[in-house]
């Protein structure tokens, strides 16, 4: 009796192992919801980072067991928190306040990577590309950029790591961490390079199609 019940167990778990291995052709869905945080990378430093709710979703088409190309669309709100000092001298207490000024950049970015899927089960994964990203809104706090100010596309390099938690072999829950890094200058002033770069943790749900 408890050869037979160890016999199962073994059996269950080889089981729900082979059910991560997936075949060529096989497509997954995974919309996703996260948090990010930005800053801009100036010629004159880094500013300060803004953070912002991150969704989208991605989709993935597997040529073998291991690889497959992952694109779709994620919306993320990119830029920066310039700060200014202001120095205020009292007779009594000399302090100092900082102002902020926040562009709050609003992108839909189309990821093109290919997506290594490692581990005895293929629980991880690393994954790796291009990302062309187009501009759905600016500001700067709540007054409007022009379009003379900022350029309506950029191109980045996008890469992350993820750990697929899967609860069927149709569903699993995808905790994800993923960086973006812009490769074009976004500022349409001439003589004055800035480019985005920051990075996401995520949540989703992979649905095997």
């Amino acid at each position: 009796m408890k050869k037979t019940l160890l016999t199962l167990i073994v059996l269950a778990f080889f089981g729900i192992a082979n059910a991560q291995i997936k075949e060529k052709g096989t497509i997954e869905i995974t919309p996703k919801i996260g948090y990010s945080f930005f800053q801009e990378i100036t010629d004159d430093g880094k500013t300060d980072s803004n953070s912002g709710v991150a969704f989208g979703a991605t989709a993935d088409y597997y040529f073998n067991s291991r690889w497959s190309l992952r694109s779709g669309l994620l919306f993320n709100k990119m830029g920066g928190r310039y700060s200014k000092l202001i120095i205020n001298n009292n007779v009594m207490v000399p302090y100092s306040t900082t102002y902020y000024y926040e562009d709050k950049l609003n992108y839909v970015s189309i990821p093109l990577n290919a997506n290594w899927h490692f581990g005895s089960t293929r629980k991880w994964n690393l994954n790796f590309g291009a990302s062309p990203s187009f501009l759905l809104s600016a500001k700067m706090n709540d007054e409007e950029i022009p379009s003379s100010i900022i350029k309506s596309f950029q191109l980045g390099l996008s890469f992350g790591i993820g750990y697929k938690i899967e609860i069927n072999q149709k569903f699993g829950i995808l905790i994800d961490y993923q960086v973006f890094s812009g490769l074009t200058n976004i500022s349409n002033v001439a003589g004055f390079d800035s480019r985005n770069a920051g990075d996401s943790i995520n949540i989703g749900a992979v649905i095997e199609l």
